[in-house]
């Protein structure tokens, strides 16, 4: 019989056990098996079959364990071999070995469902479900991966352009300036020659950093001190030229001070911000969150068509450069705890209590459920 966790009694340990059996639970398949008594058979903890009696349930670590005890595997759910979620996992690892094999980014998604034996829409589905993004995001990030490296290398901008599969150089600069955060000339240089204009203004919260190209704002931090949040800025960008412009940046900072006071914004502020095509979907979603509410991570896990990630998500809103500007902290906790802000929950409550005050319902925080 599998050993108790330390510090739990055997039946409790044992009582866990059955809840995930139960329930089913996957998460739990190569972690324990369970035998029934009546039948002489043992299976994984998701097997599909109706659910025995607790009384002619044992528990074992392993399946050579349980067929040492005389019983014997059963033929439906097979828990000898890998549960269906690690097959599935292990294909999708397979389809990325193949994606990044093809640095050029030209494998169809029918060829690659070809290879792998699954149909197109499986593949796309489950890599989805898996990876958070589709095949063809994946591939487009490996192409993005492979035109760095070629910069990085020190080749010449069109050179990389053709070599990493883009066809044309427009094709190139619209595709991949998004998310380098820079043009492709610039990152070649490391960020050489490129230029961002900082501030740092008093606010309601502490010290407020901005941070700005002539794209859009690239960072936005609070703090309590300039000299730790200057140190924060050139670690995002070690290699730009970073010159303090207090006029400059008088506009944006205005709008972005009328954030923190959870005033509505007078205008949209543009942004010119590095990121995974996950991350772009999540604080997509967290700008389409009223003045007012909040939302939990899991359901902008389910906003996305992600619902298992929510953790991914919560990673996405740490990730976040520009505070306010991005509403990360109007993502809560599930059941509306507050905790989890890069900037101190402190701040992060103070933020959500002043758009509450601010917004037309003032009924406090509301999540929807929709």
């Amino acid at each position: 019989m599998g050993s108790a966790t330390e510090g739990s009694t055997p039946e409790r340990a044992d009582d866990r056990k059955w809840r995930a059996v139960m329930a089913r639970d996957a998460g739990f398949d190569g972690a324990m098996v369970f035998a029934v008594r009546s039948t002489g058979i043992y299976c994984r903890p998701s097997c599909p079959a109706r659910r025995p009696r607790r009384q002619n349930v044992v528990f074992f670590p392993r399946p050579e364990a349980a067929e040492g005890a005389g019983f014997r595997a059963c033929r439906r759910c097979r828990p000898k071999g890998p549960s269906p979620a690690q097959a599935q996992a292990a294909w999708v690892e397979d389809a990325c070995r193949r994606l990044a094999a093809h640095e050029d980014g030209r494998l169809r998604l029918a060829d690659l469902g070809a290879e792998l034996g699954v149909s197109p829409h499986h593949l796309q589905r489950t890599f989805k479900q898996l990876m958070g993004i589709t095949p063809r995001q994946y591939a487009d990030a490996v192409r993005l991966g492979f035109f760095r490296a070629h910069l990085r290398k020190g080749a010449d901008v069109t050179a990389a352009v053709y070599d990493a599969g883009y066809g044309s150089s427009s094709r190139a600069y619209e595709g991949t300036s998004a998310r380098l955060g820079m043009t492709p000339g610039a990152y070649r240089k490391g960020g050489r020659g490129m230029c961002i204009a900082y501030t740092i203004v008093a606010s309601p919260l502490g010290r407020l950093l901005v941070g700005a190209t002539d794209r859009g704002i690239s960072a936005v931090c609070l703090g309590d001190a300039d000299a730790t949040l200057e140190t924060a800025l050139r670690e995002e960008y070690p290699a730009a030229e970073l010159r303090r412009d207090d006029a400059g940046l008088k506009t944006w900072v205005a709008r972005i001070l009328q954030r923190v006071e959870g005033r509505t914004p007078a205008a949209a502020l543009p942004v010119d911000l590095r990121a995974t095509a996950f991350q772009r979907r999540v604080w997509e979603e967290l700008k389409a969150i009223p003045r007012g509410q909040t939302r939990s991570y899991g359901e902008i896990a389910r906003r996305i068509g992600q619902p298992t990630a929510a953790r991914a998500v919560a990673r996405a809103c740490a990730t976040n450069p520009v505070a306010v500007v991005i509403p990360c902290h109007r993502v809560v906790a599930r059941g509306g705890g507050i905790s989890g802000y890069r900037w101190g929950v402190e701040r992060k409550r103070r933020l959500l209590e002043r758009e509450a005050a601010a917004s037309p319902a003032r009924g406090g925080h509301r999540s929807s459920r929709r």
